[in-house]
């Protein structure tokens, strides 16, 4: 039975790839110094410059999720057309978002019966959601049912690796997305984490790296260790372009990727990683490092 890819801006996906795909975006809401503002559909429709500069001035960024509500409005016509809906999300471990598509989905299943809403927690964000997102189209148009599409992301996303660093752990502490251990790491001079998705969809410590150029290498020999799939591999950065292409040369060189994207990261979740971060995303043979 037909159905439409429903997905939303923390995905991170750009604007030629989520065009191409024909994906539903739904879009945020943020508060930069008060200052109410929508998310942009893509990540290159905004300054990314200036605004990772605004964070590094401690401008204060606050975000909401999506409710319910929007959710519905959302999925509503697409259900009254005759097709059913697929909603990939960021992790449940870090937002309330696929919380909110779930029980709009449940309501929806009621006005239409016979309908269905899938809700798959990534149990990730941004370019790990985009990713499966890119899986989730493939199999659509290989000609997959809902049912076999959504089996076939929960395997993927037992796979899912995301591994990356940032330059300052106040983002992820401010809002409270790791724990006290792992906050310990910031206070050491030079001394680099390397974070991860865990398999509870939560961001956990798995290294620390004494400078930023050791970062980047222990990034790549992580991508050497755990690669399974080379279809597609992503890399997105907060305001750090040289870094992102360093890490995608060492990345070449390893095992080069058919298709290797680089992007920068989207500003809802990047206001929680701050300026500096550095990412790499792709299917390996675990999400354990």
């Amino acid at each position: 039975m037909a159905f439409s890819i429903v997905t939303d801006t923390a995905s991170n996906l750009p604007k030629a790839m989520a065009q191409e795909m024909g994906v539903t975006l739904m879009t945020f809401t943020m508060w930069i110094d008060g200052e109410e503002k929508t998310c942009p559909l893509y990540p290159e429709d905004y300054d990314s410059h200036a605004y990772y500069d605004k964070l590094r001035g401690y401008s204060k960024v606050k975000t909401s999720l999506l409710n319910s509500g929007e959710f519905e409005h959302c999925f509503r016509p697409i259900l009254a057309s005759g097709k059913d809906v697929l909603y990939l999300g960021m992790s449940s471990g870090i937002s309330g978002t696929c919380a909110a598509a779930i029980a709009a989905g449940r309501a929806l299943m009621e006005e239409f019966p016979g309908r269905q809403v899938k809700v798959l927690d990534s149990l990730g964000c941004g370019c790990g959601t985009g990713l499966l997102v890119c899986r989730a189209w493939e199999a659509w148009k290989a000609g997959k049912s809902l049912e076999e599409t959504y089996e076939g992301l929960l395997k993927d996303r037992a796979v899912l690796c995301e591994f990356f660093t940032v330059d300052d752990l106040k983002f992820l502490r401010q809002t409270g997305r790791i724990n006290t251990a792992t906050m310990l790491v910031g206070t050491m001079l030079q001394v680099k984490p390397l974070l991860r998705g865990d398999e509870e969809g939560h961001i956990v410590l798995c290294g620390q790296v004494r400078g930023r150029k050791r970062t980047v290498d222990a990034l790549a020999e992580l991508y050497r260790k755990r690669i399974r799939d080379k279809s597609l591999v992503f890399i997105s950065h907060g305001d750090c372009p040289q870094d992102a292409e360093a890490l995608a040369e060492k990345i070449r060189a390893i095992a080069p990727p058919e298709r290797l994207v680089i992007t920068v990261h989207e500003p809802l979740s990047g206001s929680h990683v701050g300026p500096g971060m550095l990412a790499v995303f792709f299917l390996g043979d675990s999400r354990k490092p």
